[in-house]
């Protein structure tokens, strides 16, 4: 059988056809969520956001599975910022195998910034009263089980039993930073998986975010 990673090589093309479209601005990255840690696979354009092949992925639960805008295993045209704090407008779509199992992501990043004079003029120019935000909604079951995937590829196949504190600490602050725990009964999975109490991995968390 094909690992995950082989089976998604076949959507390099179309990576390769979506930045050639769009040109040097546009951004086009392949990511393989079996191996959450290390998930990109292939960038074309990087320079856009300065992804690397073996990186890990940053917006796909926060700003992709909890988008109200999900639908149809796709987020579109939401923004996101580089380090040295230039405008993207990012695109995820999901990719699943043969058997519906979410296995990759495939995402889109153009760089706005060569239109933003534009865009500060149009902005003005067609602004209009805010509509109220709309109410918050529960994750659909499917977020949850992506995110329960998610959780499973990144403890992996790891002895828990024999796993000393700070490699668990590490796992935990790898899924905090990636937004894991956005998702309700994500601390409940992952002190189960790591043979932890849920008291333990609040504690974990307060001392990670005591070390920012």
């Amino acid at each position: 059988m094909h690992s995950p990673s082989t089976r998604l090589t076949k959507y390099i093309p179309m990576a390769d056809m979506i930045a050639a479209a769009f040109g040097k601005h546009c951004e086009v990255v392949i990511h393989d969520l079996s191996i959450p840690q290390n998930s990109v696979i292939y960038a074309v354009n990087n320079h856009v956001t300065g992804r690397q092949v073996g990186q890990s992925f940053d917006h796909l639960i926060k700003q992709v599975l909890l988008s109200k805008k999900f639908k149809g295993d796709m987020t579109a045209n939401y923004k996101t910022m580089t380090e040295d704090g230039r405008e993207v407008k990012s695109s995820t779509a999901l990719i699943r195998d043969d058997s519906n199992e979410v296995i990759g992501a495939l995402c889109v990043n153009v760089d706005l910034t060569s239109m933003g004079p534009m865009k500060a003029f149009l902005d003005e120019f067609l602004s209009t009263a805010e509509e109220p935000p709309e109410p918050e909604t529960a994750p659909v079951d499917n977020v949850v089980e992506i995110v329960d995937n998610l959780i499973e590829k990144i403890i992996g196949q790891a002895n828990t039993a024999s796993m000393k504190r700070q490699e668990k600490i590490r796992l935990i602050e790898f899924m905090e930073a990636k937004g894991v725990f956005l998702i309700k009964g994500a601390i409940d999975k992952v002190a189960d998986r790591l043979g932890i109490s849920k008291v333990t991995v609040y504690s974990y968390l307060d001392e990670i975010k005591k070390r920012k």
